[in-house]
């Protein structure tokens, strides 16, 4: 016995196939595009070791305005603490305070740039 392979081919669905159910097709065809056509994944973040974040959706002007409140805190506490310093520990703490004025010039200077009054 040998196989006719001349004549045309039958490409038509067979009737069991044509029953497939449409939930079960639709899952076939989501699993196909799984392995097929991946879609790209969003990267998912790594855990941080850091305590304390900043959130990504503020703006500039909160960020820099924060900044100047933090800078102004930390100056007025370390104004209060080298009038109890005396000698070379007195000096460095002026130094540090003057780093910290500084700083708050810059970013309210920035501020300033960002949101002019």
């Amino acid at each position: 016995m040998s196989e006719d392979n001349s004549g045309p081919k039958n490409d038509s669905i067979s009737p069991e196939a044509s029953q497939i159910p449409p939930m079960l097709d639709e899952a076939a065809k989501r699993a196909i595009d799984h392995y097929l056509d991946p879609k790209p994944q969003p990267k998912k973040k790594q855990p941080s070791s850091q305590l304390f974040s900043v959130a990504e959706s503020a703006d500039t002007e909160t960020l820099l305005a924060n900044l100047s409140e933090t800078l102004a805190s930390a100056n007025a506490m370390l104004s209060d603490l080298t009038f109890d310093l005396e000698g070379s520990r007195r000096h460095f703490a002026l130094g540090v305070q003057q780093m910290i004025e500084l700083s708050e010039l810059l970013a309210n200077r920035a501020l300033d740039i960002v949101d002019p009054r």
